[in-house]
């Protein structure tokens, strides 16, 4: 997994919340920080200033399955026409996983400037019908890693997605969230999707049945 910024605490955050993935034998997981990245990806400048360094990193890094860690999922559609294995964006696998379970789902985006990626994503996947909201929380990806100033914030949010926009399933819109699954799914009493550990396991599963060389 590669996160297109350059913060290692991001990293260390997406690694945090993947390692109650338990893998089969044979398979191992590295996260790595591209380096050349923005301190943090915020907007589209930021996504697209690295869309070619991700792409340039896969080809110089090989692996089996490669995941983008970062909710704009920058360079997956590049990467994937690059690269003869499994592409995943994690922002893609977190909508593939809200719909399988519930009708509508909601979104949590850091900032409103990131809505409108969001949409287009949703839209893109075939999915626009079954998104009840997309609201943001105001708060930046660095912000997002301390838990005294983001977790009242991020519970509030969500609540008034499920009361008001009727989500049953609600998606964690930033790789720093995940760490504050457990405790919203807990509070809410609906499912929660960390978008990292969704793409880990959409690889897991592609590689399980062989889709190895499938773009």
């Amino acid at each position: 997994m590669l996160n297109p910024n350059s913060s290692i605490s991001v990293t260390q955050r997406m690694q945090s919340c993947c390692a109650t993935i338990s893998l089969p034998a044979g398979y191992h997981v590295d996260f790595r920080t591209l380096a050349e990245g923005p301190p943090v990806i915020e907007c589209q400048r930021d996504v697209e200033r690295v869309v070619l360094p991700v792409c340039d990193y896969f080809h110089a890094n090989p692996a089996d399955a490669f995941v983008i860690g970062c909710f704009s999922d920058p360079g997956l559609y590049l990467a994937r026409e690059e690269l003869g294995v499994p592409v995943i964006g994690i922002a893609e696998a977190a909508v593939l996983a809200a719909v399988g379970l519930g009708a509508r789902f909601g979104i949590l985006a850091i900032k409103q400037g990131s809505i409108g990626r969001h949409t287009r994503m949703v839209r893109q996947l075939g999915y626009a019908d079954r998104m009840a909201a997309d609201r943001p929380l105001d708060l930046g990806v660095a912000e997002l890693l301390d838990e005294d100033l983001s977790i009242a914030r991020i519970i509030d949010v969500g609540r008034r997605m499920r009361d008001e926009d009727g989500a049953d399933v609600l998606i964690l819109g930033c790789a720093t969230m995940g760490a504050y699954r457990p405790r919203l799914q807990a509070e809410l009493g609906i499912p929660v999707v960390d978008p990292a550990q969704a793409a880990v396991m959409q690889a897991l599963t592609l590689l399980t049945l062989n889709y190895a060389g499938i773009a």
